[in-house]
């Protein structure tokens, strides 16, 4: 392997840095992600480019001058792209899966001795998306509704999820705070894990660092949350006795997420979507959240109704013809709004 210098690198999405843990790093950090949705970006003058992968359990696309490939599960180590002309390229790494269970981590870019770092293209607008496995892009590549757990997995690709979907029309950075089965009071059937709310304040899911980053100021928030909440009955031994009770604990704990997502982004356009499973009980839920909201002298918010989806993915999610009905919704909303 030839000398190496690291490039500087674009980073989408949270992610904390921890010394390099293996001889071969490029820079003394490695950098530990969770969340779904994170990517990686860096520019350089050559014929070659080198990236490390670290600790994993995920598929990469690696997309050089947007000419994409995939890595599934791939070894840790250093990986090489070659043969390329001396002109200027840009380097993209995104995780496509969900990372529920454990952290990934990424070792960075480098170049030979000789070669020219460059900056990745600059991006002037942020976009954020919040919410559960809608947001995730939960086994939006599969054409059937059976899938086993690692069918899911396999089949979850986050670039093709509606969120960076309307990002890459704005060419805006985007971020995706989402986790699968998660609600704002309660997660799919009240299984045991922190609700939505309660993990978005931190970098990873073990809740030790918390997120700060004074560079990220969205102009847009799109949020979708009560699937979870609402699509599974009541069961025994659970704290609301009824579902009038489940509903007032969600309205006050929603529009309690939303005031301190408005208090972090002061000038962002909030979007709250929502879809009419469940009988419309989450739509009508969301609404009214959003009608507090307002109530409360929050005119930069809105509500977007999203109905009539096709649900043909994985366990009754969105397609990718769902994603792009979405999508477009939202580039609608966005563009109506900015006029």
């Amino acid at each position: 392997m030839p000398r190496l210098h690291a490039l500087s690198i674009s980073i989408g999405g949270r992610v904390q840095t921890e010394p390099a843990a293996d001889a071969t790093s490029f820079s003394p950090s490695d950098y530990v992600s969770q969340w779904p949705g994170i990517y990686y970006r860096a520019a350089f003058r050559g014929s070659r480019v080198f990236f490390r992968v670290g600790k994993n359990e995920e598929i990469l696309h690696v997309a050089v001058d947007g000419d994409e490939t995939s890595l599934v599960k791939p070894d840790p180590g250093v990986y090489e792209v070659q043969n390329l002309s001396g002109q200027r390229h840009e380097i993209d790494i995104f995780i496509a899966t969900e990372s529920v269970d454990a952290p990934n981590t990424f070792g960075g870019f480098a170049i030979p001795d000789g070669e020219q770092s460059l900056e990745p293209a600059p991006r002037h607008l942020q976009m954020e998306f919040i919410g559960d496995s809608h947001t995730v892009g939960y086994g939006n590549l599969s054409s059937t509704h059976t899938c086993t757990k690692d069918e899911v997995w396999s089949r979850t690709d986050d670039t093709k999820a509606f969120g960076p979907l309307t990002a890459r029309h704005y060419d805006a950075d985007y971020q995706v705070n989402a986790i699968s089965g998660r609600g704002v009071v309660r997660n799919y059937n009240n299984f045991a894990a922190d609700h939505l709310p309660q993990a978005y304040p931190y970098v990873l899911f073990d809740k030790k660092q918390a997120y700060s980053d004074p560079s990220w100021k969205p102009s847009v928030l799109v949020i979708a949350l009560g699937t979870n909440d609402f699509s599974t009955k009541l069961n025994p031994g659970e704290p609301w006795k009824t579902r009038e009770e489940l509903h007032a604990d969600f309205e006050a704990t929603y529009q309690r997420f939303l005031q301190k997502l408005r208090a972090g982004n002061p000038k962002a356009y909030i979007i709250v979507w929502a879809t009419d499973m469940a009988d419309g009980e989450i739509e009508a839920e969301a609404q009214k959240v959003v009608q507090q909201v307002q109530a409360g002298g929050d005119k930069d918010i809105t509500f977007l109704p999203v109905n009539g989806l096709a649900f043909t993915a994985c366990n009754g999610h969105p397609s990718l013809a769902d994603e792009q009905v979405i999508s477009n919704k939202l580039i609608q909303l966005i563009d109506a709004h900015q006029r």
